[in-house]
């Protein structure tokens, strides 16, 4: 090989490896039973659709042409018995199929295997990705301010703001001390923290962590 020619594969192996830097990473929870059991839990490469992402660190089997997940890690999704694979991306539940869904750099994508009815197969959004999504969104934090202004931090939010704003966190007041609830609100989320829970956030963004 000419030295030419071999100048050439060096700047195309590191094109390549370039390119796959770029993608930059993503974290991947795999649990059950609304986050109990903890399947799997680290970091994987960004750039890929949702089911791609699992199949990078687990083995997955697919349905109707590798749109949908039957089963992670052996356990497979049930009609009969009405469980099945559900996925969230920053805590927000995924509405279309997973393979049309990308992870991106910083994105947290949780697949969790469980139970359901015809009132529960919806969870809008979660718990457990905190501070995501209320760092995807402008935020205000209200309530107990020495309280609000470390969660304010936390999520980049701006507290007590009118305007533009998309999520909410309620902190503190009148809310039970072991209080911790998220719901759609308008067009975000509202995440209601109670005085014990949002001193836990302070000191430790992972608190909810797997929460539903």
């Amino acid at each position: 090989m000419t030295r030419v020619a071999l100048l050439l594969l060096a700047l195309a192996l590191a094109g390549c490896g370039a390119s796959e830097r770029g993608h930059g990473t993503a974290t991947l929870w795999v649990t059950r039973d609304r986050g109990a059991h903890i399947v799997f839990s680290g970091t994987v490469p960004a750039g890929l659709n949702g089911i791609q992402t699992v199949e990078r660190k687990l083995k997955v089997s697919t349905r109707y042409g590798g749109r949908y997940v039957q089963s992670i890690d052996g356990v497979e999704g049930s009609l009969s018995h009405q469980r099945d694979w559900f996925f969230f991306v920053n805590g927000v539940e995924g509405d279309t199929s997973a393979s049309a869904v990308k992870v991106h750099p910083g994105d947290v994508l949780w697949w969790d295997y469980r139970h359901w009815t015809g009132s529960t197969m919806h969870v809008p959004v979660v718990l457990g990705a905190y501070p995501h999504p209320f760092v995807d969104a402008r935020t205000s934090v209200v309530g107990e301010p020495d309280l609000a202004r470390p969660i304010a931090r936390q999520v980049h939010g701006v507290l007590n703001a009118k305007r533009q704003l998309r999520n909410f966190i309620v902190v503190g007041g009148k809310l039970a001390p072991g209080t911790a609830r998220i719901k759609t609100f308008r067009n975000g989320y509202l995440l209601e923290l109670g005085a014990d829970t949002a001193r836990r956030l302070a000191r430790d963004p992972s608190a909810l962590r797997y929460r539903f």
